[in-house]
């Protein structure tokens, strides 16, 4: 049969043709009023994107680019910094901030599982002057609850920093910004906003800001204030990924046109469309008998955990050789075990059914238990029909 090639990866994620178009046209150069208007209007319309009255700043670079600008711009060797980690980006923190000198305290779970609010806060001192967590650690699928952790740090201190990688997060997950207090946010171009990699964002909190001019981090090109200052002018200090920049403006507009010409609301319904397909997934996976791998599950991904005595490496290869269809593996100490779907950005209902059919096609092949063929299919449509108020059928009704 002809094969497509579909991606089901945390990241790259499909790309939306609009933004692929949009990407492939402009050839504005990046000192002109052409690329200025493109530039001013997707850094306002990235603050709605993100849900922010603060400021937004997007680079050239991956996401971990902007992870490293938190930590050289926010911190002096020698500070006092959290990390919670549960997953292998949760130790990219703990790297991060030994590789400026900071003082780490890891407050670590396992693979899976979440935190404690209750660990949080007694690991939280007024000494402490940031706190770096995952909003979706996307190695293990697992969703922390970010709402409760700004609660405690706020309560602790009001110089105490909280810093967020939503890389994953933002568009999959929905995050009170500036309710909930979170300092410095992070995202990148090659998830929600379904393009392709090489851009990264961050939204920036007065609180923020006000401690870069304390901090003495070695900084140059990710030195944060000089590009709030060019920004103010409707440039960026120094090149910018001109044609990735385009291919944004297209994206948010496709956002703005889900929410029928609001970005915000455009926004919401992404969010929600990548909670209805984790859902959907999830009541596939489960009702072939597959185990979750996540306590308390993301919208962005699903992490399911091979059948034993399987290696999920042979589930990835067969997805690739069947269908041409690609999976992600388990990352660090899972490798092998579990088998990561991810529903980000341009992805929905019709893709979440493919994925889950295939599912059943690999399962049958690779292991020797009998397999319902429409099994995790009919679940999840059971699943859609719910959340769109309709009644299920029943099968051959």
């Amino acid at each position: 049969m002809l094969h497509k090639n579909r991606l089901f990866t945390p990241g790259p994620t499909p790309l939306l043709p609009a933004a692929q178009n949009a990407m492939a046209a402009f050839t504005a150069h990046h000192r002109t009023a052409d690329f200025k208007a493109l530039f001013q209007r997707v850094l306002a319309d990235m603050k709605e994107f993100v849900g922010t009255k603060n400021d937004v700043l997007v680079l050239a670079c991956s996401g971990t680019g902007v992870m490293e600008a938190a930590v050289s711009n926010l911190t002096s060797p020698h500070d006092s910094v959290l990390v919670l980690t549960a997953g292998k980006f949760g130790e990219r923190w703990t790297g991060l901030g030994r590789a400026f000198g900071c003082r780490v305290e890891e407050l670590a779970v396992p693979y899976g599982e979440t935190f404690s609010l209750d660990e949080v806060g007694a690991r939280l001192s007024f000494n402490t002057r940031a706190v770096f967590v995952q909003a979706t650690e996307s190695s293990t699928g697992v969703r922390h609850d970010i709402e409760g952790i700004a609660k405690l740090v706020r309560a602790r201190s009001d110089e105490t920093l909280l810093v967020v990688d939503a890389i994953t997060g933002l568009g999959t997950t929905h995050l009170d910004v500036d309710g909930w207090g979170i300092d410095f946010i992070i995202g990148g171009s090659q998830k929600a906003l379904m393009m392709p990699p090489g851009l990264a964002y961050c939204a920036v909190s007065e609180r923020s800001w006000r401690s870069m001019e304390k901090t003495t981090s070695p900084r140059y090109y990710f030195d944060l204030r000089k590009e709030r200052k060019s920004a103010a002018k409707g440039e960026t200090a120094y090149t910018p990924a001109t044609s990735l920049f385009a291919a944004l403006g297209a994206a948010l507009d496709f956002v703005r046109a889900m929410g029928k010409g609001d970005l915000s609301g455009g926004r919401e319904a992404l969010v929600n469309n990548a909670e209805l397909c984790a859902a959907m997934t999830r009541a596939g996976a489960k009702q072939l008998g597959l185990k979750l791998y996540a306590s308390s599950p993301a919208a962005a991904l699903t992490a399911i955990c091979a059948p034993e005595g399987i290696d999920s490496g042979k589930i990835v290869k067969q997805f690739r050789e069947w269908f041409d269809a690609v999976v992600a593996n388990g990352q660090g100490e899972m490798k092998g075990k579990i088998f990561r779907i991810a529903h980000i950005g341009y992805y929905d209902y019709l893709d979440t059914i493919g994925i889950l059919g295939a599912l059943e096609h690999v399962l049958a092949r690779v292991t020797d238990k009998n397999v319902e063929y429409g099994a995790a299919v009919r679940a999840a449509q059971e699943v859609y029909a719910r959340a769109l108020g309709e009644k299920p059928q029943l099968v051959n009704a």
